[in-house]
């Protein structure tokens, strides 16, 4: 089994530590849920490509571990750059999407509010479930064992999302009637890939439009149609097959 991952802060891996302390929840965590033990392998990470990849020399108390370092590592910023925009769910079936996505390796993952969304995000509400989707990206990204831990923006309007399409070097929407398979569609070696992933409803005909004119064609992944909870990660499956970074 592979060394379980513990989030610290950025300057804790700065220079060259060769022992590093992990408390607080990662601590408590580390020490009363996973019961590491002396001897153990441990890695700490800043969630933005650096790793200190260890063993636990001693806990101390109920919530603070200390770690020798072996080895400090760094993993590029990943190429291309795969952005899945995910329409708002109902029920916890974001939080679904966005685990499964972040285990497979989705580097960005923007919250929309699409028109035809049962789910809305307001004022309280829109927060904590924002914050819901990040703990469990964060969470996720710890449990599959990442360095770089996904990006999960602020909720996008279609008029915003319109703006981030224009800027890719690949966008589109995912969609049953799409006249060409995402599998064929030729895609960049380096650069941003956006796809669009619709609510329950389906993407409006209007919001098909704007995107096409953004850039963002329709295109279709098979011939059976997905949940909106499950089609984010099979294309990400997909676009990490072909561009290369699985394998």
């Amino acid at each position: 089994m592979t060394a379980p991952v513990f989030l610290v802060e950025p300057e804790f891996l700065d220079g060259s530590p060769t022992r590093l302390t992990l408390d607080g929840p990662e601590g408590r965590h580390a020490v009363s849920v996973r019961r590491l033990q002396p001897g153990e392998e441990i890695v700490l990470t800043d969630g933005s490509g650096r790793g200190a990849y260890g063993t636990v020399s001693g806990t101390v108390g109920k919530d603070v571990l200390n770690v020798d370092v072996t080895a400090l590592r760094e993993v590029p910023a990943p190429s291309p750059r795969i952005t899945v925009v995910q329409a708002l769910p109902k029920g916890d079936r974001g939080e679904l999407a966005v685990e499964t996505m972040t285990e497979a390796g989705v580097d960005v993952i923007v919250p929309w509010a699409a028109a035809r969304c049962v789910t809305q995000w307001r004022g309280d509400r829109g927060a904590k479930s924002l914050a819901k989707w990040r703990s469990t990206a964060r969470e996720a990204a710890k449990q599959s064992r990442r360095l770089r831990f996904p990006e999960v923006t602020d909720l996008m309007t279609t008029r915003q999302l319109t703006a981030l399409l224009t800027a890719s070097d690949f966008a589109g929407v995912l969609h049953e009637e799409g006249a060409t398979a995402l599998a064929t569609a030729p895609l960049p070696t380096a650069g941003s890939l956006v796809l669009v992933v619709g609510p329950e409803g389906g993407v409006a005909p209007e919001e098909l439009t704007a995107f096409a004119g953004a850039g963002a064609p329709p295109y279709r992944l098979g011939p059976t149609v997905l949940r909106t909870s499950t089609a984010g990660v099979a294309a990400t499956a997909l676009l990490l097959t072909r561009s290369g970074r699985w394998s």
